[in-house]
């Protein structure tokens, strides 16, 4: 077969995958064209690519949706292929279509295997005809509530309503009784709509501890097709991985030769070309049940990488050019164990809301021996509420699991974010936690061992409001004199007559305050105390970023003045959480209603966010309005109480 002529590639995606598919493309001698919107003009992905092309907007839809703008863009910056990564339009039917009839090469499926596995509901018809078994459930075309609660009836709760088309979370809610269907099967069918243009919903028997195992197979264009091993990615939140590690703990060979060979019926099933990820869940009985099937290339490939030594992406383009897989089953490797962690800015604390803002603060661990990060920002950069609050991916590889493990803690440790909030302590717990060193997994984990993993926030220590203290004050001096050094006004002693060198300061950080006062010793300098010792102390405007205790913290001074008429705007009322746009006002004004009545649903990052009311009141205002842009911050609902 020949091979398609191919010097200049475009990558559909930005972020971590966009860079990722870059370095690949680059090396293989290509040409990189990146897309971007209004808001990434001067992200990562496009400035490390060699040709760029603006497709306007700023939501996704606007942008890396619009399948005519990205055709057009491959036109005019002359790409021959296209990379749809992952996400956005990478498992959409029509956009290979339209890929195929512009004349250029997809670096994926073919457009009948996506629509084949697209549907959730068909893709486990097809599993169930070659022999993949399944898990009990309703995959079919009617999408009343009627019809779900029948279908849930008899299938027995706890269930699992899930979007035919989704991924990664998106339109997908637990359901334990039959009081919550109807609302999770209206704000699922919302979700989906937002996220893949389809409202389309399955439901499924929600098994009780079960893993999450999934086989990366790979075919090419000559009917070869092959499994590269399990990943085990049973800790997730919001049904959304967190942690993902190859090969998965505790499988027999036996077990392992199952799903693969699994892997490979379903993929022969629909005439799978390129990179795709069989997806299973397994019970405690040793039992696995088909899920889903990913036609695109994981977030989590690189662990398969690590043990493989192989390059799925170079893969995924030699395999697009009609080249055949250069080895087969029996050969191939497996090297060790893999882990990888996915950092997002979110705050945990906060049922894992996204996080936007600007990375005033970024720093990765520094390289080595199995390490590996993957990552799309740099430090400066800004998180916008518009797409996927993942910065990026760290992995480590070892001779064997636990080495991987205290590798990868290693790398967690020197690394810091500040300006957004993020789930780096998280991810130190969960892999700290005795249970994940035992490899006790599966994805009722991080429920089971939220007392460990999220704890309650502890107020800020006199050691570290002291030690800001410190810092504030030598750059307040520096600010003020940095032209003269050894001018007396620029140690910023508080000097005074007769008594000891004080200085009084009122700080601020994380919501709380706190008014620190300083005795200088006078044979002392600023230069020897602690605050040297912290490992991160960056001023940027009027905030001090400081590293404690392995979190980057913010710390401005405080004017007690402005905080006061801060606080009295907002009295009684609900403000949103993040950045992001109004989806729903489920209230009127002079509606009573009692504590936890959802009010106002905030659509960030692709996800819903019901605003609940704190207790029982009465709806005064509504300082919003539905399809409206709102900031972190901003009052939504003013609410009298009782």
């Amino acid at each position: 077969m020949s091979q398609p002529t191919l010097t200049t590639l475009l990558i559909a995606n930005r972020g971590e995958i966009a860079c990722r598919i870059m370095r690949t493309a680059r090396a293989m001698g290509l040409t990189t064209v990146a897309v971007h919107s209004s808001i990434d003009r001067e992200a990562r992905h496009v400035r490390e690519a060699d040709l760029r092309v603006d497709l306007g907007g700023a939501k996704a839809s606007d942008s890396y949706l619009d399948i005519a703008k990205l055709i057009d863009a491959a036109r005019r910056s002359g790409a021959q292929a296209i990379h749809p990564g992952y996400g956005f339009l990478s498992e959409n039917p029509q956009f290979a279509h339209a890929v195929a009839d512009a004349g250029l090469l997809l670096i994926g499926p073919p457009a009948s295997a996506i629509e084949a596995m697209g549907s959730k509901s068909a893709a486990k018809a097809l599993m169930a005809a070659a022999g993949v078994p399944l898990v009990p459930g309703y995959h079919g075309e009617a999408q009343d509530l009627p019809t779900f609660q029948q279908a849930a009836d008899a299938i027995g709760y706890p269930l699992l309503l899930k979007a035919s088309s989704g991924g990664g979370g998106k339109g997908m809610k637990v359901v334990e009784h039959p009081g919550q269907l109807a609302e999770a099967l209206a704000s699922a069918q919302r979700e989906a709509q937002s996220a893949f243009g389809d409202s389309r919903m399955l439901l499924e028997k929600y098994l009780l501890q079960p893993r999450h195992v999934e086989i990366q197979v790979f075919a090419d264009q000559h009917g070869h097709c092959l499994y590269l091993h399990e990943r085990d990615c049973s800790i997730q939140r919001r049904h959304q991985k967190v942690v993902e590690e190859a090969p998965a703990p505790g499988l027999s060979p036996a077990l392992r030769q199952a799903m693969g060979e699994a892997a490979v019926r379903a993929a022969r099933a629909i005439g799978y070309v390129g990179a795709g990820t069989v997806e299973f869940l397994l019970d405690a009985r040793g039992e696995f049940f088909f899920m889903e099937m990913n036609t695109r290339l994981q977030v989590e490939h690189p662990v398969t990488e690590a043990i493989t030594g192989l390059d799925l992406v170079a893969w995924q383009i030699d395999v697009a050019r009609g080249e055949a897989l250069p080895i087969g089953q029996d050969a191939v490797p497996l090297h060790g164990h893999a882990i990888e962690v996915r950092l997002y800015a979110e705050d945990p604390q906060q049922d894992f809301l996204p996080s936007t803002g600007t990375l005033a603060v970024y720093r990765e661990p520094a390289p080595g021996e199995g390490r590996r990060v993957d990552t799309g920002v740099e430090q400066g950069d800004v998180v916008s509420p518009f797409y996927d609050p993942m910065l990026g991916k760290l992995i480590a590889w070892g001779e064997d699991r636990e080495q991987a493990r205290q590798r990868l803690l290693a790398m967690l440790e020197q690394t810091a974010v500040g300006g957004v909030k993020t789930n780096l302590r998280f991810l130190q717990r969960i892999l700290a936690h005795p249970a994940f060193a035992a490899a006790e997994l599966d994805t009722g984990f991080i429920p089971r061992h939220a007392a460990q993993l999220l704890p309650p926030a502890e107020p800020l220590s006199s050691a570290f409001w002291h030690a800001a203290a410190m810092v504030w004050l030598h750059w307040r001096g520096t600010m003020h004199r940095a032209d003269d050094a050894q001018s007396p006004w620029a140690e910023a002693r508080g000097l005074r007559l007769g008594l000891p060198a004080r200085s009084v300061l009122s700080l601020r950080s994380q919501g709380e305050r706190q008014v620190v006062c300083l005795e200088h010793d006078p044979h002392d300098r600023l230069a020897q105390i602690d605050w040297l010792r912290q490992p991160l102390t960056e001023l940027h405007g009027d905030t001090l970023y400081m590293e404690w205790q392995g979190e980057v913290h913010a710390v401005q001074l405080d004017d007690p003045a402005r905080a006061a008429a801060h606080e009295a705007h907002g009295a009684g009322g609900l403000s949103a959480p993040m950045n992001g746009s109004i989806v729903r006002i489920l209230v009127e004004v002079g509606q009573t209603v009692e504590a936890g009545t959802a009010l106002v649903v905030l659509e960030a990052m692709k996800m819903e966010h019901s605003i609940r009311a704190p207790e029982a009141g009465t709806v005064s205002a509504l300082l919003c309005e539905e399809g409206s842009m709102v900031s972190e911050g901003a009052v939504l609902v003013a609410l009298a109480a009782q």
